[in-house]
């Protein structure tokens, strides 16, 4: 085994011009990296030139040849070497620690090789160390992010101290109180308008990358002037919508943490509204809140109806529990199949454990009433509380939405609908599309209009309810709920 001989460059460099080699070789290494770099080597010497890993070498003509050359490197503690094979010649010059710029060339092979691959050594050598930083900062920037969104998890499932544990790592402190911005980003701008978000509010917000949505951001923004603000003005959503121009965003009340789901949902129909504003960001209208109305009667019902999934136990380990289960219908009900993106889960996994659900409670989930039930259920018994001893509980759905606490909510949630600022037919349109289980197709069809002429009819309702209707989460549950709740008081009244 023989090292590279430096003293033959004078012979090397013909019929070669070292000079500009070396300019090349730094030249690529700054603008295309090392791959760039190894490429250009390998058309140079008409040869095969990769690194050499302590692990093993590459795929190359003679991976054998290449790794008794790197055992050799590394047992003598030399930083360059050459080994001869029957027909090629391995020269290898080390890199970093436990890595070796290698080249694997046919015999003879060229005089100038050793020469240029010294020289290169140390361009790729620097450009792997800058490469390697990056790989580690994208690391840091991937671990960040999921961790923020493992606290929006949290948030989202009630698990405010679990949430507190793991944001204490990262920073600013999760904001109690808050009010939550849903910021609706350009294709391919969410980065910046993140960058913004941070810089408008200090770097006090908690901001997360929404992980259904990929062009939205979840803010969690502590309260300052703008809890005093006036109505349906806010002084950092009209800064972000003059700094991000494009961006759209909507506000929710002010809430505590632990109120953090109704806060998205809230954010989430402003953002619909915002969306046909001049100035691309509104708050969320205050209107009557189901859970508060229906609680004194629909409480004992709703852990009745989800005994049997509180109860669940599986049969294996590996199979998802009861608040696994419920999670996944809370997703499922909130986001349809992009749940999927929520749950980290594959959407034949996602549809396994709906079937289950359906089998537990016995339901239907692919009809609206049912995924209304199930809707309400799961929002009057956060966190999957067991079962309480029923004492004069609702024994069904209609008992519950024939309170006369849910008919005045049914009726304040239904007045815009047929207000003086409500678009001819609105009513009757609603009315069409939750018969249909909230289908466009079909609804369009029943109204005798095309699918875009039903979508416009709907995007004008959602601004006169200040509800999102058409992209989830959706109030399609809670009017299907209200509409109910009005028939029923109507019946009792007649």
């Amino acid at each position: 085994m023989n090292a590279p001989d430096p003293h033959r460059r004078d012979r090397a460099i013909q019929p070669w011009n070292r000079s500009d080699d070396i300019l090349k070789a730094h030249r690529l290494a700054h603008t295309g990296g090392s791959a760039a770099l190894l490429r250009w080597l390998s058309v140079r010497l008409a040869g095969w030139t990769g690194v050499v890993e302590a692990g093993g070498p590459p795929s190359c003509p003679e991976p054998e040849l290449a790794a008794r050359a790197a055992a050799e490197l590394a047992a003598r503690g030399v930083r360059s070497a050459v080994l001869d094979g029957p027909a090629a010649t391995a020269l290898l010059f080390a890199l970093d620690e436990g890595s070796a710029l290698a080249a694997v060339l046919p015999r003879p092979y060229p005089p100038g090789a050793s020469v240029l691959l010294a020289d290169t050594a140390v361009p790729l050598s620097l450009v792997r160390r800058v490469e390697e930083a990056a790989r580690r900062e994208d690391r840091a920037r991937v671990a960040e992010s999921r961790a923020r969104e493992a606290v929006l998890h949290l948030l989202m499932d009630g698990r405010l101290s679990l949430a507190h544990q793991v944001a204490e790592a990262l920073t600013p402190s999760l904001p109690d109180p808050m009010r939550m911005y849903v910021v609706e980003c350009r294709p391919g701008t969410r980065e910046e308008v993140l960058r913004q978000c941070t810089e408008l509010t200090g770097g006090r917000a908690w901001i997360v990358r929404c992980p259904v949505y990929v062009r939205h951001l979840i803010v969690l923004v502590p309260l300052d002037g703008t809890a005093t603000a006036p109505t349906g003005h806010d002084p950092l959503a009209a800064a972000l919508s003059a700094t991000a121009r494009d961006s759209v965003t909507g506000v929710s009340e002010v809430t505590g943490l632990r109120d953090a789901p109704a806060a998205y949902t809230q954010a989430f129909h402003a953002l619909a509204v915002a969306r046909g504003r001049v100035q691309r960001y509104a708050r969320f209208g205050p209107g009557p809140e189901l859970a508060l109305a229906a609680h004194t009667a629909g409480a004992g019902w709703a852990e009745t109806m989800l005994a049997p999934l509180h109860g669940y136990a599986p049969r294996r380990p590996q199979d998802p529990g009861a608040q696994e289960l419920r999670a996944t219908a809370h997703a499922w009900l909130n986001f349809t199949s992009h749940a999927t993106r929520l749950l980290k889960i594959h959407r034949n996994t996602l549809a396994t454990r709906i079937r289950l659900v359906e089998e537990l409670l016995g339901l239907d989930l692919a009809r609206l009433p049912d995924q209304a039930a199930l809707s309400l259920a799961l929002r009057l018994t956060p966190g999957g509380a067991p079962p309480r001893p029923a004492e004069s509980c609702a024994a069904s759905l209609d008992e519950v939405l024939s309170h006369s606490s849910l008919t005045r909510w049914a009726h304040r949630h239904l007045r815009p609908l047929t207000g003086p600022d409500a678009p001819v037919g609105a009513r009757d349109t609603v009315r069409v599309w939750l018969r249909h289980d909230a289908r466009l197709v079909p609804a369009a069809a029943a109204l005798g209009i095309s699918v875009p002429g039903a979508r416009k009819r709907l995007t004008r309702i959602e601004v006169l309810l200040e509800r999102s209707l058409l992209q989830s989460p959706s109030a399609r549950h809670d009017l299907w709920l209200a509409h109910r709740a009005e028939e029923l008081g109507v019946c009792h009244a007649n």
